[in-house]
Order: C-alpha cells, then structure tokens, then sequence
C-alpha cells in the first residue's frame, strides 16, 4: 500500500462509525446509510491528497457525504421510503426508556425534509458552524438558521400533538 492508501485506510478506520452514525440519522435506514457512506468515500479516494490537505478532513469529508445525499434526494426517483429502524444499543440508563426516546426523536426527524434534517444533524449532532453547514448544503448561512428553526418548531409541533394525542388516549369521553 502507497502512503495514500494507508492516510486513507486510518482515516476510515478512526472516523467511519461517526460517519455511518451522521447518515443514519439523516437517512434512517441502516442500508441507505451504508451505502451513502462507502460512496462517499469512493468518490473521495481519488482525491484523498485534497482531503488530507483540508483544515479538517473529517468536517470535508462529512460535508461530502451531505452533499451526497440531498442531491441524490433532489431526483424525482430518489424517494425511498424510510422506515426508521434504530438498533438498540445498552446503555447504563433505562433501556426501555432510551429506547423510546430514540425512537421518538427518529419519527420526528424523519417527518422533516431532507435539507432541515441535515441542519439539524449538523447542528446538533456534530456541532457544525453555521458556515460548515451552508457550505455542506449549498446554501446561505441565513438559510441554515431558516432550515433549523423551522426544523425545530416542526419537531417542537408534531411532539407536542403526540404527546396530546397519548395522553388523551387511555381517557373514556366521561367526566372524572
């Protein structure tokens, strides 16, 4: 192996599961998450020098793959539905309830468009200045702060409603 390939082997080595955890959540699907990050990464090799060189590669790299998946979302064809499945990993906290929260919070970001969901994975997820972000989604950096204000009002919205509806639901239309 050349000193490209090693720089690239180590690279997915040390940055590929942070990667697949930024697609998952912005696909919802382990597969389309897979398959966005080995694409990604294909198209970079050729130009693994470029990306080596960046201030920091694995932002270049994520920006990439954002890219990548909302101009693939912007073909008419390239509408997969999603179906959210999250893979429930232990943690030291209530499983049931982590799980639940997961769960929850993916049904919420999966109703958002592809463009807000990216924001907000950015955002709140890897911390992405609002430049990186513009940058990644081709946009102006007022428009990312557009994109994740209503992306959170949608979200703040739709749990609100949920949470109306589960909470009215165990009730018998009676008086108490």
């Amino acid at each position: 192996m050349g000193e490209t390939s090693d720089q690239f082997a180590a690279f997915v080595r040390a940055h590929s599961r942070s990667l697949y955890g930024t697609a998952f959540m912005i696909t919802g699907s382990p597969h389309e998450a897979e398959e966005l990050v080995q694409d990604t990464l294909a198209m970079l090799y050729p130009k693994w020098g470029v990306v080596a060189a960046a201030d920091a590669p694995v932002a270049y790299v994520r920006r990439a793959l954002i890219n990548r998946f909302v101009s693939g979302r912007r073909r008419a064809t390239a509408h997969p539905e999603t179906t959210w499945d999250l893979a429930v990993l232990p943690d030291a906290a209530d499983v049931a309830e982590a799980a639940t929260d997961r769960r929850f919070l993916a049904g919420l970001l999966a109703e958002l468009p592809d463009r807000q969901r990216a924001a907000l994975v950015m955002r709140f997820v890897h911390d992405a200045p609002d430049a990186e972000i513009a940058a990644a989604l081709g946009c102006r950096v007022a428009t990312v702060r557009s994109l994740t204000s209503r992306g959170l009002a949608a979200m703040r919205s739709r749990a609100i409603q949920t949470q109306t509806i589960t909470s009215g639901a165990g009730r018998e239309g009676g008086v108490a």
